[in-house]
């Protein structure tokens, strides 16, 4: 357990008041970049997001600071190893963010971010540059007022998180000699609902696919062709209908075969969570609420269950006014979040199919594969799980719940499988960060705190061995 030093703590603590200003300043200059791992547009602004970090990093005083190119958008390396008695941590961040449409729903321009009601509002807010400022400068205040760290650290910056992290892998393999480390912290998931502090235990996998109907090669006048051939958003309609059943499974012949169900401990742990419903529709702003399959709660649902939803729809006209056509084509963005052990390239083939064997007579159907994610789940007694629970009390004043994500994070289970790393998913976002959506927010003072969990965790872990770190000891 951590002694605290109180001369330590307060040098810590005048570092963060007197650079208080600069901190958010830099935060906003790095949410400026309009860095949409999605849309190659912006290619060039992912280096300059990378580039950004580097300097960044090379500033605070970190080591081997380097933009590593991929196949695909570059990866930001760092690191600091002078603490030889004590544990090496890897920490993960994602500096991509998402597309920003419908951009009419945004207050003001998604990457113009400004501060409004103690929230930093913009893309990336929360998802993820938040979370990766506040290790930077983390790690910034712990160089500044001591001249060390207290314990190992590499940092990996990815920049495809959210495009399925189709280049990490290959990367992680490439580069596992300088990845040695004894845990790996996450910091892509937030609180739970009320924004009561919480640590995550479980992430959903991914398969995203894309259905394209295709019917005649030019759009079609309707009255002269309306009634003698297939309307490919029609099609794609009765598809869509025919993917899930009106209580909510999914109709894929197999989609359930390799679920491993949830245990009644699971369930019941789930149960306990203090979760209101009425504040969570009004939060979302639904006129109501439905549980995704039968006999399971909503929190089970959200996160412990597979689902199949319609990302978006497109074809035909969709301009003011009518224009009387047949779409030569229409397209559908499906995704489905998976659980274990369900695979997402297997279940990618018995999708595909299923699409086609439903498809009507009279257009050309096609199903593509745009990525897969597996799931994870955690070991919430792991020693490094322990310590961010202990730092989360000391410093947001109250246990943190554990909790499962329904969201993924496509490399997270590869550093445990191609590493051979605990992970351990620590994020501070506000569960209404609007991640994804238009005005994105971090709430300042999970922010703020935030800085002061991640440096008392580090603390914390300093005073551990590696062995103690990565199997438990005098510790736990």
């Amino acid at each position: 357990m951590i002694t605290t030093d109180t001369s330590a703590d307060a040098a810590l603590k005048a570092f963060f008041d007197r650079t208080a200003d600069a901190r958010l300043e830099s935060y906003l200059e790095l949410l400026r970049i309009p860095s949409v791992s999605a849309l190659s547009e912006h290619a060039p602004d992912m280096v300059r997001a990378a580039r950004w970090i580097v300097a960044e990093l090379d500033r605070i005083g970190l080591e081997h600071a380097e933009v590593c190119e991929t196949a695909g958008h570059p990866v930001v390396y760092a690191d600091w190893l002078h603490a030889p008695d004590a544990p090496t941590i890897l920490v993960y961040c994602h500096y991509d963010v998402q597309p920003v449409d419908p951009i009419d729903l945004w207050e003001t321009a998604p990457f113009d971010p400004f501060v409004r009601d103690g929230r930093m509002v913009g893309r990336g807010a929360a998802d993820d540059k938040g979370q990766l400022h506040m290790h930077l400068k983390a790690a910034e205040a712990l160089l500044a007022t001591r001249g060390k760290l207290p314990l190992n650290l590499r940092f990996v910056f990815e920049g495809e998180e959210e495009s399925t992290s189709a280049n990490l892998p290959g990367w992680l393999k490439s580069n596992r000699h300088r990845l040695a480390a004894d845990a790996v912290i996450i910091s892509d998931t937030g609180f739970f609902e009320g924004n009561i502090p919480a640590i995550t235990t479980s992430l959903r996998g991914m398969l995203y696919t894309q259905i394209d109907v295709v019917g005649a090669p030019v759009d079609l006048h309707s009255g002269s062709f309306g009634g003698t051939v297939q309307n490919p958003a029609n099609a794609l309609a009765r598809i869509i209908t025919e993917l899930k059943a009106a209580d909510g499974t999914v109709r894929v012949p197999g989609f359930y075969d390799d679920v491993v169900a949830p245990t009644a401990e699971e369930r019941y742990e789930i149960s306990c969570l203090p979760f209101d419903e009425a504040a969570y529709q009004e939060i979302v702003g639904v006129p109501a609420l439905v549980a995704g399959e039968p006999g399971y709660s909503l929190l089970e649902c959200g996160a412990i269950r597979p689902t199949l939803d319609v990302n978006g729809i497109w074809g035909g006209f969709t301009g003011e006014g009518s224009k009387t056509i047949i779409p030569a084509h229409a397209h559908a963005k499906v995704s489905c979040r998976l659980v274990p052990d369900q695979d997402g390239d297997k279940l990618y083939v018995a999708f595909r199919d299923y699409v086609r064997s439903v498809a009507p007579k009279g257009v050309t159907v096609e199903v593509q594969n745009l990525g897969t994610a597996k799931a994870l789940r955690t070991d919430p007694a792991n020693p490094v799980s322990k310590a961010a629970a202990r730092a989360l009390k000391a410093t947001f004043g109250v246990d943190p719940v554990f909790i499962r994500s329904g969201g993924s994070i496509p490399v997270a289970p590869l550093f445990e499988s191609m590493l051979g790393l605990p992970v351990v998913m620590l994020g501070f976002t506000n569960p209404d960060d609007n991640a994804h959506a238009p005005n994105e927010t971090m709430v300042l003072l999970n922010y703020e705190t935030g800085l002061r969990t991640i440096c008392r965790l580090w603390d914390d872990l300093g005073t551990m061995s590696s062995l103690e770190a990565r199997m438990g000891g005098t510790t736990a």
